[in-house]
């Protein structure tokens, strides 16, 4: 039975010695390289084009700041582990804003490697589902609110009322809130005449 990699990850780093260290602790650790970059200009595509699980981006590049593509790589959709020799409090602080996942300290130490990534990409996704769920819970409020103005309704009348549509519909709720908004929308920019 074949299995596929632990972990398909880019690097984004601009010294060479930096990148072989982390391609050997990637390989033995069951990892795979997919890709590697060695300017923030190029993070971005090389994410997209190859799709990786974690991307580790060196915080210092020639051509700009690894902590500003790690946050455009988060944004885009992609965990990033920073790898540095800095830790200062002031990069702390600028790090924590931007989404990115963990640090990884230069010289590496290939243990510290697959701990460090694997919980990179759980907390990412951990991350991304609580805010899907976030928005799906916004959406679902807002059909609430509608059923509730416009059939005199109370809140748990109309939760009730979106659930049951749920279940007869064999659909998430969220969906059914979607269609909801979605018809009441449409039916508001009929002209009345």
């Amino acid at each position: 039975m074949e299995t596929g990699p632990r972990w398909r990850v880019a690097i984004l780093d601009d010294h060479e010695r930096s990148r072989a260290s982390l391609r050997a602790a990637i390989w033995a650790a069951g990892g795979e390289v997919v890709g590697e970059a060695v300017r923030c200009a190029d993070a971005l595509a090389l994410a997209q084009r190859v799709t990786p699980d974690v991307v580790i981006a060196a915080v210092g590049l020639p051509d700009g700041d690894g902590v500003e593509a790690g946050r455009q790589l988060t944004e885009a959709g992609c965990p990033v582990v920073l790898f540095t020799s800095h830790t200062r409090q002031e990069l702390v602080d600028r790090v924590r804003a931007t989404g990115v996942m963990a640090f990884l300290l230069k010289p590496l130490r290939a243990a510290e490697l697959a701990p460090v990534l694997d919980l990179a990409v759980a907390r990412f996704r951990e991350t991304r589902e609580l805010r899907r769920t976030l928005a799906d819970r916004k959406v679902i409020e807002r059909a609430k609110g509608r059923l509730m103005a416009r059939y005199q309704l109370t809140e748990d009348e109309a939760f009730r009322r979106l659930r049951r549509a749920a279940m007869d519909s064999r659909r998430p709720m969220v969906e059914i809130a979607r269609a909801l908004l979605v018809s009441e929308s449409v039916a508001s920019d009929v002209p009345t005449r």
